[in-house]
């Protein structure tokens, strides 16, 4: 069955099907919040805080932690007009492409992968398939999240 572009609204197992795509809003990603996340986390590694390091690295200018980005993905998830009728996350398998640089804008296609109901019947498993790209449309991260949600 072929998916369709999802408006408006919760949906559970019974309103997906696999292909179904949900586009986040767009972000940008910038040195405030950069600095906010290695003061959390503690990870104040030099391409992140210093632009002069991470060219000396190769990159043009300071790189958001990738753990920032993911966060910033899921919280762009959880703020679309189209929502998953979701219970709990259960696990992510990601991956880095390219860096996102401070300045960068990032948004998220997501597309259900699979579906599966659980032994109870009242919840399901949907596999969402990830793409992060920049504003020039280039991936900077890719994954999957499964996702618990109401049936």
């Amino acid at each position: 069955m072929t998916g369709r572009l999802l408006g408006p609204g919760r949906y559970g197992l019974a309103q997906l099907v696999e292909g179904d795509v949900i586009e986040t809003a767009r972000q940008v990603v910038d040195t405030a919040m950069i600095d906010a996340f290695a003061a959390l986390t503690g990870d104040r590694f030099e391409i992140h805080m210093d632009a002069d390091s991470a060219r000396r690295h190769g990159f043009a200018d300071r790189v958001a932690h990738g753990l920032l980005v993911l966060s910033l993905v899921d919280g762009l998830k959880n703020q679309t007009p189209a929502q998953f009728d979701a219970i709990a996350s259960l696990g992510w398998d990601w991956g880095f492409a390219a860096p996102v640089l401070a300045g960068d804008e990032i948004g998220a296609r997501i597309t259900v992968a699979g579906l599966r109901p659980t032994s109870d019947g009242k919840r399901g498993i949907a596999t969402l398939d990830f793409d992060v790209t920049n504003q020039r449309g280039e991936t900077v991260q890719r994954g999957v999240n499964r996702l618990m949600i109401y049936a």
